[in-house]
Order: structure tokens, then sequence, then C-alpha cells
């Protein structure tokens, strides 16, 4: 399957399996007379990008929520009311977005929004601070208002955490906490957590698994990170990126900063207590779709649609070399996947062509032209396209995702020997995600039909399967087992 039919499967499905949660793209405000600012078309996406991340339900700092018209128009702890339909004056909002010397109080701790954007708000209060949201999109997600499913959506990306006792699973406008038994046979949601973004693309866990990031966005409008406190299940951050959806989530191995891939084709660092971009690289030339770091968390590397694995370094944001060869048509087709070994700078991708790899990090050798000399090892195919590939804990083994005409396989590899070890049993339909438990013994596997498989990283037999999401038994095509 390819990625841009795999792209729009998820966004059918993710708009078909709830109610009353439907978006379409091709809705536009109701009518307005020529002249008038649209909150839908012209308020709202700046908000979205420059506000919302610091205020909604899921992180109301100031007691101040923005995602809804409600919460906009009342305002926050101050209690003077944000924004009075048609006074400006009387509208805190603008006295808090309008810069005095240069600065603002709103953005907090960033650039105050360009002078069009304030004229912008202020012109849409004048005009009576109209809501012309069309109404398949006035239904609320939050986290006091999750999302309702009438079906299974499509799987994305899971990771367990450190300690074995939690799985993450990605949902629509939410990551799901599932609770885990070493023997994987008990399995129990304990939180839902709902943010701003529609499709959640990726998602890992902190070293030390207090922290939860989680990339995605709403598709051709915002790009986001997340960054969830565990225990407390509370948003730290939300950092919206670009105006399309992110991927590829990872954390240096000391905990101190997260990468990620975006649409835009760029490459980027955040420091992970603050969300402060740290590095920006745009050496890809198509979309950038997983990412991870060295061992010694010098280089990040990323894979990108654009057939190439890049190393780049972090503390000066240097692009440093092609890893995988440059020269046309040795790589057939984009790659999705990346993971380093525990252990070692070595890489294990996986792609279009079905074919994991793994490649030394650093090249001791000159490049020249037809080669690709840092490829160590290249194993059986697997069917159809790569979406998914990660070491065990040990790196004595791996396990990837794939897709194929309509049906997928999850396959664990013996890493030295090159021996494919299990096809995992009970998939049905193309795999998008997998995840080896930290001890080794379960392998998690999920993808379109919605259900979360594990299975025994030594037999591959399957242990259980089931949905990650509440729903309707009657509505739910695989209901838990």
């Amino acid at each position: 399957m390819k990625l841009a039919q795999r792209l729009l499967l998820l966004a059918v499905s993710a708009a078909g399996c709830l109610t009353g949660s439907s978006v379409s793209a091709a809705e536009t405000p109701d009518a307005k007379p020529a002249g008038t600012i649209s909150y839908f078309r012209d308020i709202r996406p700046i908000l979205q990008v420059h506000c919302q991340g610091c205020h909604q339900p899921a992180k109301a700092m100031g007691e101040y929520v923005m995602t809804n018209l409600e919460g906009l128009f009342k305002g926050g702890e101050s209690e003077q009311p944000a924004v009075v339909p048609g006074k400006p004056e009387a509208s805190n909002l603008l006295a808090q977005i309008t810069p005095k010397d240069g600065k603002s109080e709103m953005p907090k701790d960033k650039d105050p929004l360009a002078e069009d954007q304030i004229k912008r708000i202020r012109q849409w209060i004048v005009e009576g601070a109209a809501d012309d949201t069309p109404m398949s999109v006035r239904s609320v997600i939050d986290m006091e208002h999750p999302p309702v499913y009438e079906a299974n959506p499509v799987l994305t990306a899971l990771d367990f955490s450190p300690d074995d006792t939690l799985l993450a699973v990605s949902g629509y406008h939410e990551t799901l906490l599932h609770s885990v038994n070493v023997a994987g046979t008990g399995m129990s949601l304990v939180a839902r957590l709902v943010g701003q973004s529609e499709r959640v693309e990726s998602l890992a866990f902190s070293p030390d698994g207090k922290s939860l990031a989680v990339t995605g966005g709403s598709p051709g409008r915002l790009g986001e990170l997340q960054v969830w406190d565990v225990a407390s299940r509370k948003l730290k951050y939300s950092l919206p990126v670009t105006y399309d959806t992110v991927y590829g989530v990872s954390w240096s191995g000391d905990g101190t900063k997260i990468a990620f891939g975006c649409a835009d084709n760029t490459l980027r660092a955040v420091d992970a207590a603050t969300g402060k971009q740290l590095l920006y690289q745009g050496a890809h030339s198509d979309w950038v779709l997983d990412t991870v770091f060295s061992k010694d968390n010098t280089y990040l590397i990323s894979v990108s649609r654009d057939r190439s694995m890049k190393l780049v370094e972090v503390a000066t944001q240097r692009f440093v070399d092609n890893i995988t060869s440059i020269t046309p048509g040795a790589l057939k087709g984009g790659l999705a996947a990346v993971d380093r070994h525990p252990t070692k700078d070595e890489l294990l991708i996986g792609g279009a062509d079905g074919v994991p790899k793994i490649y030394q990090m650093l090249r001791t050798k000159a490049r020249a032209i037809g080669d690709d000399f840092n490829l160590i090892k290249a194993y059986e195919a697997a069917p159809g396209r790569i979406y998914d590939a990660h070491f065990n804990a040990d790196g004595s083994r791996f396990v990837v995702a794939s897709s194929l005409d309509g049906a997928g396989e999850a396959r664990i590899y013996e890493t030295e020997s090159g021996k494919l070890l299990h096809k995992l049993a009970g998939q049905h339909g193309p795999v998008y995600a997998v995840a080896f438990s930290t001890s080794g013994k379960l392998v998690a596997s999920a993808g379109f039909d919605g259900v979360v498989r594990l299975n025994d990283a030594e037999t591959g037999k399957l242990i259980k399967e089931f949905s990650p999401v509440p729903a309707s038994a009657t509505k739910v095509a695989a209901a838990e087992k």
C-alpha cells in the first residue's frame, strides 16, 4: 500500500469512527458579507498556532481556555472579559496581545503577533465577534469531552513504558494509556490523554518513563508536539509546529531533548523541559518520517520519503552525511522507520522496499559513486512496505510492521544471524505499529483494523487482542477477547 493511500485511509477512518466529531476539510464558514473578518477562516488559525497550546482544557494557563468561543470570550483568572463584541477597548485579549515597547503579555515568552494578525483580531471584535464555525466542526473534543467511537480507529503508534506497566496507544484526538501485566493477559484502560491533534502519528515515553511525547496534528492545518506528565495525566506543554502533521518523535538518551520530523521536509529538536527549539535542519527533500539520537546524543539521525537516512550534528545543527547510498535507484522508495541498536551506533531502517537493513552510523571510507558502504546487513524482505521497526532491549532481535494489498505482517528477526524467527500470529490487515516490551517478553502490534495484539516474543503466539478505545460492543468489529 502506498503511503498516500495509507494517509487517505487514515483520514477516512478517523472521520468515520466517531459520532458528533466529523471534520470536513472542504467545509467553508457560513456566508458573510464581503470585507468582513471570519472567525473560522481568519481568527481561529492564529489562535491555534500562537495561543491554544497554552490555553486549552488539558493545560489552561491563567485559567483561560481559548479553544471554544465561550472560554475565549470569558477570559481567565483576571476576571476581565477577554472579548466584548463590538468593543475592542473593553476586550482584555487585545490588551494582552498588543505590544508595548516591542513586547506583549501574550504569547507568553514569545515574539508578539504580527501587526496584521492583531489588526484582524481587532476588526473581528469591532464587527461583533461573530462565530461562523461550520456546524460539522462545532463538536467539542477535549479532556472533559473525549471522542466517542462507533468503530475502531486506525492505529498508528504504540510504546511500552520503561517499567512495562503501561502501553500507550494512538487514537483519534487522544493517546490511550493501558495498564499491562507481564503475562500480557490483563489490560485495562487507565487514562485518555485528549489533545488538540486530530491525528496522532507517533509517541514515545521518556527514558525515565515520567513523560510521554506525542506528535501529530490536523492535516493541512496544524502540526503539534505534546508532552504529558505520565503520573498526573496532565499536559506539560503543547508546541504548534508547521501547518501539517509531524512524525517520528524520539528522546535523547539523557531525556533532555525531543526530536521529530515534519511534512515541510524539516528535522527539528527541542528542549524537553521547555519546548524551546534547539535544532532545525532542512537537508531532506521530502517528509521526514522518523528520528533517533546516537548513543551519546551527539548526533541525530532521520529518515524520509526522499529515500535517504541523514546524519546531523546536534550541537551545531550541521548536516554531516547521507548514511545510506545517494546513488539513484539504490533505495527503492522512501524510508519510514529508523531505530538505533541499544548498545552501539548501528541503525535499523525500513521503508518502501520491505527490506529491513542495518547501517553503521559513521562512514570510515571515502564515499564513491555507487557505493552503499555503511550497509552492514540486509534481511529477508517483509511483504510490502515497512511502517515501523524496533530493536528489543538488548538489540539481539528486532520487529518490523508491514503492509501489502490490504494485508499485513509483524515479523521478528534475529539481529546477528539474520534469521527470520517469527511471523506474529493473529494479524489481520495492514500493520502500522510495533513495540517490544522492555522485558522482551511481549510484542505489541496494531494497524488498520484498530485492534492491539500482544504476542509472545519467544514463540510468536498470540496471547491477547483487544480494542484500545471505549466503544459499544455491538458496533466494534473486533471486540475484546
